[in-house]
């Protein structure tokens, strides 16, 4: 795995919690590209509950990317799902978003996917999000047609106009 690029530990939760509420909710977020702020009401994306959930997951790992003065700085959540990784919570720091540390954490997950056996990465991006579709499928992600209803925990936002997911997928070599 690329320097900086680790497996996170249940120590890291903390850190992880607040890296995705930055990017995705609330005023920090805005320094970004990635905000879902004006989509979702709603201050935090997860909570440290959620994330140690999704950690016990014995499929799933999240990744992290630890900056050499030793803050993590971006994460992205991966679930082995039967020969197909899941994809999820790709988040950096606001501050930081534009200098390669998504392509990077991209870039691993899909190398871990392979590492797992998987033949394809898929995700669910909100459909309002159009500069993150692009973003992906300027990556080699396509579009697979399947979209269904926006039915989020509301304990993390509510949305506050009609949303719905769109599944992008990128095949492995």
């Amino acid at each position: 795995m690329e320097k900086g690029i680790s497996v996170a530990a249940t120590t890291d939760i903390p850190q992880i919690v607040r890296l995705l509420n930055s990017a995705y909710r609330g005023e920090e977020s805005k320094a970004g590209w990635s905000t879902e702020a004006d989509l979702l009401d709603g201050a935090i994306r997860t909570d440290t509950a959620n994330v140690r959930a999704l950690m016990q997951n014995p499929n799933a790992v999240f990744l992290k990317y630890t900056a050499d003065d030793g803050n993590l700085q971006g994460c992205v959540y991966l679930d082995n799902r039967e020969g197909r990784l899941y994809l999820g919570m790709l988040s950096v720091n606001p501050l930081l978003q534009t200098k390669g540390i998504g392509k990077r954490l991209l870039a691993a997950a899909e190398e871990h996917a392979r590492l797992q056996g998987c033949t394809s990465v898929f995700m669910q991006v909100i459909n309002a999000r159009t500069e993150l579709m692009d973003w992906y499928i300027r990556h080699g992600y396509q579009r697979t047609g399947e979209v269904f209803p926006f039915n989020g925990d509301h304990r993390f936002g509510a949305p506050n106009r009609p949303l719905f997911f769109e599944i992008l997928e990128k095949r492995l070599p």
